[in-house]
Order: structure tokens, then C-alpha cells, then sequence
């Protein structure tokens, strides 16, 4: 049975941690065993997109989780529709390397456009052999409709 959690951040860099935190915590309430460094370090790296990049003022920001059959889904909605470059940084770029981490660590990722607003920036993590059901119930920020952002 798919299961979707979702949490919506301020744009602040402290942000940033408290969506990998949020990740955390439904990852294990899911009993994942692997794959979840990877999916929290993509959730650090798309989250610093849209706090650097995505978020016009006034906005914020939200990350949903869902795991479904062997996969977990990561998306990042945000209220720019730019969307991001993968680029190759040089050695001496101090900035530029996060979907490049995000297509090494993820098994397909990709942006589409949100309505009535902004993108999607979402990533995909073969979990099979590891738990398919969530140990405990969704939270109550289940919801599989579009949710707006302020």
C-alpha cells in the first residue's frame, strides 16, 4: 500500500535541517534500512535549491516522501518555475554540485511544473528487500492532494 507524508518549511537555511530531520523520522517510522543517507542527503540538496534558488519572497517550501512497492519518492515543491541546471563544476567552484549528487545517489530524478505555480524537483530510490509498509500510521499532513504554497 503506497503512504505519502509531507511537510511544509519557511525559507530559511534552518530549513534545510529541519526537512532532513523530517525525513529522518518518516524513513524510520517506515523501517527503511537502506538507501536513507542517500535520500537524505538529495532531501539537504534540493531543499538548499529551493531556499537559494526556488522560493520567491514570501514563500516557502515542502518536501513529501512516498514509498511505494520497493521505491521511495522525494519531491521538493517550490514556487519558482526556473528550473534547476545540472552542471559540471569545476574543481574550484565552491557551489553547483547538488543535482549532480542527486543524479549519482538517486535512480532517476527529474522537475516538472506545479500548478498553479512553481515546480517539483522529485528523485526516485530503489528500496527493494527492505520494508514496503510503514511501521506506524500517517501523520495527520497525509494528504494526496496539491498542496498551496503561501
Amino acid at each position: 500500500m503506497p503512504e505519502s507524508l509531507q511537510q511544509f518549511f519557511d525559507a530559511r537555511h534552518q530549513s534545510v535541517r529541519q526537512a532532513r530531520e523530517f525525513a529522518t523520522r518518516t524513513l524510520d517510522g517506515w523501517g527503511l534500512r537502506t538507501r536513507t543517507e542517500d535520500i537524505r542527503l538529495c532531501v539537504s540538496e534540493l531543499a538548499t535549491n529551493a531556499v537559494v534558488h526556488g522560493t520567491a519572497p514570501g514563500h516557502g517550501f515542502l518536501v513529501r516522501l512516498d514509498i511505494d512497492d520497493g521505491c521511495v519518492r522525494l519531491e521538493v515543491h517550490d514556487s519558482r518555475r526556473q528550473r534547476p541546471v545540472l552542471r559540471e563544476p569545476t574543481a574550484t567552484d565552491l557551489s553547483g554540485r547538488g543535482l549532480t549528487l542527486v543524479a549519482a545517489l538517486s535512480d532517476e530524478w527529474g522537475v516538472k511544473d506545479r500548478t498553479p505555480l512553481g515546480k517539483i524537483t522529485w528523485s526516485c530510490f530503489k528500496t527493494a528487500g527492505d520494508a514496503a509498509q510503514p511501521i506506524s500510521p500517517p501523520g495527520p499532513d497525509h494528504d494526496d492532494r496539491p498542496v498551496e504554497i503561501p
